[in-house]
């Protein structure tokens, strides 16, 4: 699962990164929750060529179907292992496939009886990370509109499920084009969402101020 993550990085660092067309100026994140708007960078193809995009997105995916949002679960995370079976996936993994920027994101290990244990968990030496997410736009019964998003979780690796039986789906940057394609006709590269390796990550136990959503500070990245 995840639930919590952060995008600290400077925005002029974020899109050299993805190289998305648009220049967006935001604040530094450190403890983004479901239901919140999050950055996601999205691809097109057009006559002038092909590019990237920045847009935001609530984090809770609402498939196209959904009647009333009000009884439907918030989907947040989407397991890569059972993605091209789930109907509720089935459009947006065609041709809305997207990449959520992030540097951490967090997981609560459990202790027995005891309360849980936070930790962050980034990309070994830090940096920015693309997870793999997915995207839809979301229309009401009155016309309204609203882009949705939930992140792909895999299987933790070796290292990380101490902590947490899944993780989400990291991307090499090598990958990003392969992820983002929205040809249709082009099969989704499902190969892509697999555990990182062992030595790609490294994760350390942090202060429980990351439990409240209304912490948003450095303060709640600092090892304990």
């Amino acid at each position: 699962m995840c639930g919590r993550f952060a995008i600290t990085s400077p925005p002029e660092a974020v899109r050299a990164h993805f190289r998305y067309v648009e220049q967006p100026n935001f604040p530094p994140r450190y403890n983004i929750a479901p239901t919140q708007p999050i950055p996601i960078v999205t691809a097109s193809h057009s006559e002038a060529g092909d590019a990237r995009h920045f847009q935001l997105a609530r984090w809770g995916f609402l498939p196209g179907f959904v009647k009333d949002p009000k009884d439907f679960p918030l989907i947040i995370n989407a397991r890569a292992e059972t993605l091209a079976q789930k109907p509720s996936f089935r459009a947006a993994l065609r041709r809305r496939r997207c990449l959520v920027p992030a540097d951490a994101w967090y997981e609560w290990r459990a202790n027995g009886k005891g309360p849980k244990t936070p930790f962050l968990l980034r990309r070994r030496g830090g940096g920015l990370m693309g997870l793999a997410g997915l995207w839809e736009t979301y229309t009401d019964p009155s016309g309204g509109e609203i882009d949705t998003v939930c992140i792909i979780t895999t299987l933790a690796n070796g290292a990380t499920v101490a902590i947490h039986d899944r993780m989400p789906a990291l991307l090499a940057p090598q990958d990003y084009g392969a992820w983002l394609e929205p040809d249709e006709r082009i099969a989704p590269p499902l190969n892509l969402l697999r555990p990182a390796a062992e030595d790609a990550v490294e994760f350390f136990a942090i202060s429980p101020l990351v439990n409240r959503v209304v912490n948003d500070g450095p303060e709640i990245q600092a090892p304990v």
